[in-house]
């Protein structure tokens, strides 16, 4: 907590605050591959009613339906000189060797959002179908989380508390951007000590709360990790935060590289030598069993019917998914300095890397936010 809330927080959210890191690409018109969307919103007055779009009179007063819609829209909106930036960098990205291209990226639907007008933060979506993300998954996938609690190796065990903490963080922004009112002069978010009980307090959920609390630290060490592994790729010379603004640019890199040796620093690193350390071919097979796992977990994210969660969701699932790929590719970023000629034998994409600092951000926030309920709930008590 000490680590996280006075060293590194402050320097990562100012980091984030960038022009490179704020900008996120996404294709947020992909349909569910797994069930049909029916589009209900999540207010508690009207849980199954098909929210409108637009209402009827122009005068109307905004019925519940259609203020958590609206509260759930994404602001997609970039200036002209924005607009033209991020073609160069696109331009910049496209001359860079790079293995692995993520569909929303590449997708003619796929669009710029601005992270910093899009906060992720409660917006009244808590219907059937959203809690139909994470408990009614698809029955490959249910089965596959059954079976793999039943058979307890550690490798599993593992990818399921990483599933349950990215679950839990998501839980704690929700609680700690809360929207505790709406009316036509203001919309006021603050903390909802209520709600955070709700989904943590270990006799309201039977004991579940402390280990869902426990797999976000558990998902924050897998970040970190990641974080200090990746140094080596971002110390490159070559390696350069692109926006065209030669001065800014160099100054986030040495914030950057300020941060992730600060990650490298801390004592008490999760030790992944322990996973997939068994028979080579088992292992193997077990770590492609985990990335097929993981991939209909970040396609599970185009179900979610409230697109600023959709929009936060993929980006987590994505930053998750980053680190993992750089856990699992510590001997090529160990050569990285030796190869000097050929193909790269480790890349990070642009929407990767943002994915990647974006997610431990949130993970980061949730963090701190548990300091405040606990001085919020010490205070009620």
């Amino acid at each position: 907590n000490a680590f996280n809330n006075d060293l590194l927080y402050p320097k990562l959210q100012t980091l984030l605050e960038s022009d490179y890191f704020r900008l996120y690409k996404v294709n947020l018109n992909k349909p569910c591959p797994f069930w049909t969307d029916h589009s209900h919103c999540g207010v508690r007055d009207c849980a199954v009613k098909p929210c409108s779009p637009y209402s009827a009179e122009a005068n109307e007063q905004l019925d519940e339906c259609e203020k958590a819609e609206h509260l759930g829209a994404v602001d997609v909106s970039l200036s002209e000189e924005t607009r033209e930036a991020v073609l160069d960098w696109s331009k910049h990205d496209d001359e860079a060797e790079r293995f692995c291209v993520v569909d929303d990226e590449e997708s003619p639907d796929a669009q710029y959002v601005d992270l910093l007008l899009n906060p992720e933060r409660y917006t009244g979506y808590k219907g059937p179908e959203a809690w139909q993300i994470w408990n009614k998954q698809p029955c490959n996938i249910a089965r596959t989380f059954y079976s793999w609690l039943e058979g307890q190796c550690v490798e599993k065990r593992a990818f399921y508390r990483l599933v349950s903490g990215l679950h839990a963080s998501i839980s704690v922004h929700l609680s700690a951007r809360y929207l505790l009112g709406d009316n036509w002069f203001e919309r006021k978010w603050g903390p909802n000590a209520s709600e955070f009980q709700q989904r943590f307090d270990s006799e309201l959920t039977k004991g579940e709360g402390p280990k869902r609390l426990r797999n976000l630290y558990f998902l924050y060490l897998i970040e970190l990790r990641a974080l200090a592994k990746a140094l080596p790729f971002f110390q490159q010379a070559s390696f350069q935060l692109y926006t065209g603004q030669l001065e800014q640019d160099q100054k986030h890199k040495e914030q950057l590289l300020d941060i992730l040796q600060l990650a490298r620093s801390f004592p008490l690193h999760f030790d992944e030598t322990a996973l997939f350390a068994g028979d080579r071919e088992e292992a193997a097979k077990l770590k492609e069993d985990i990335r097929l796992s993981f991939l209909n977990i970040s396609k599970i994210m185009d179900c979610v019917g409230c697109f600023k969660c959709r929009l936060w969701g993929k980006l987590q699932t994505q930053g998750l998914g980053t680190a993992l790929k750089v856990l699992f590719s510590e001997r090529q970023i160990e050569a990285l300095p030796k190869s000097r000629t050929g193909w790269p034998t480790f890349q990070l994409s642009r929407q990767e890397i943002v994915a990647l600092l974006n997610a431990f951000g949130r993970v980061s926030t949730s963090i701190k936010e548990l300091q405040n309920f606990r001085s919020l709930l010490s205070e009620q008590q």
